[in-house]
């Protein structure tokens, strides 16, 4: 493991635990060089499905942008990172227990809306306007009158 400081890729572990619900390893790590501390988490790697794209084209899985996604969805919403993680584990989770090798865009973004809707109604339309890409201010207010009358 390269060192975050200095680059040195020999360290000593200090302490290890599971943690995500024992779907990784947290270990707490200290350079031998420089002796600073850092964080690794060790997963088990998953046959990762393709992605396809709206315009076709293949890419792998990246939890990464959902939680990006989720995380400009919920600015300056009272939701906490811990949230966000367990919404991206979640979908996550589901996808690779499909046990499929492609999945469209559009199953990972309708998810990503449904989990959000039932969190936070602000964020709900904040991405559901990224995501569904309204072409004026009607269709964005039909989504939120639809939002309104599902109550």
């Amino acid at each position: 493991m390269k060192c975050p400081f200095c680059d040195n890729i020999e360290d000593k572990v200090i302490d290890s635990r599971t943690s995500r619900e024992g779907s990784a390893i947290r270990r707490r790590r200290e350079c031998l060089k420089c002796g600073k501390r850092f964080t690794s988490y060790e997963r088990v790697e998953d046959m990762v499905p393709m992605v396809v794209k709206k315009d076709g084209r293949r890419e792998p899985f990246e939890r990464l942008k959902i939680l990006t996604g989720l995380k400009k969805a919920c600015e300056k919403r009272p939701i906490g990172m811990e949230t966000l993680e367990g919404i991206t584990d979640s979908i996550e989770k589901k996808l690779i227990g499909m046990g499929v090798k492609e999945i469209q865009s559009t199953w990972v973004g309708e998810e990503v809306m449904s989990s959000l809707k039932e969190l936070d109604k602000v964020a709900y339309v904040r991405f559901a306007s990224v995501y569904r890409q309204f072409k004026d201010i009607n269709e964005l207010m039909n989504e939120v009158k639809t939002l309104f009358d599902h109550k």
